[in-house]
């Protein structure tokens, strides 16, 4: 199933699905982020990974255009301690280094330290190895 969030403009600013081949929720932000639509967007892909008992995230920033510092506080305060509490254990995140939103996924990172197992990665494919390899060694059947 593939939710799409658009803003006011009728723009699609992200989608989130749940891939169960692979046990991971994937989110792929486009464009640039308000607060609004970093709150909304998280929100819905907290729920996603709630309804589905699903404990790795990837979360794509890679068509992220500017920085979204402006919700750092909020992601590390009230967001971040939700998904831990709901069973959010490993989070890959993926974006462009060139990007303002690398520089904001970095800060995240810190913020987060040792709250959550947070990687951040250059493509979807190494963001999705490391998921694979976390699930493995949770689960090594």
């Amino acid at each position: 199933m593939k939710t799409e969030i658009r803003n006011s403009f009728g723009e699609i600013y992200l989608t989130v699905e749940f891939h169960e081949a692979i046990n991971v929720v994937y989110n792929n932000w486009l464009g640039y982020q308000t607060y609004a639509s970093i709150v909304g967007g998280a929100n819905t892909s907290l729920k996603v990974s709630k309804e589905y008992h699903c404990s790795y995230m990837l979360n794509d920033n890679s068509k992220v255009v500017g920085p979204w510092d402006h919700a750092l506080e909020w992601i590390t305060t009230d967001w971040a301690p939700r998904a831990i509490q709901f069973g959010l254990t490993h989070f890959a995140h993926v974006v462009s280094s060139e990007s303002f939103a690398a520089f904001s996924a970095h800060n995240m990172h810190t913020e987060l330290n040792e709250k959550l197992e947070m990687r951040i990665f250059d493509s979807v494919i190494e963001g999705l190895e490391w998921l694979r390899a976390a699930q493995q060694a949770q689960d090594p059947r």
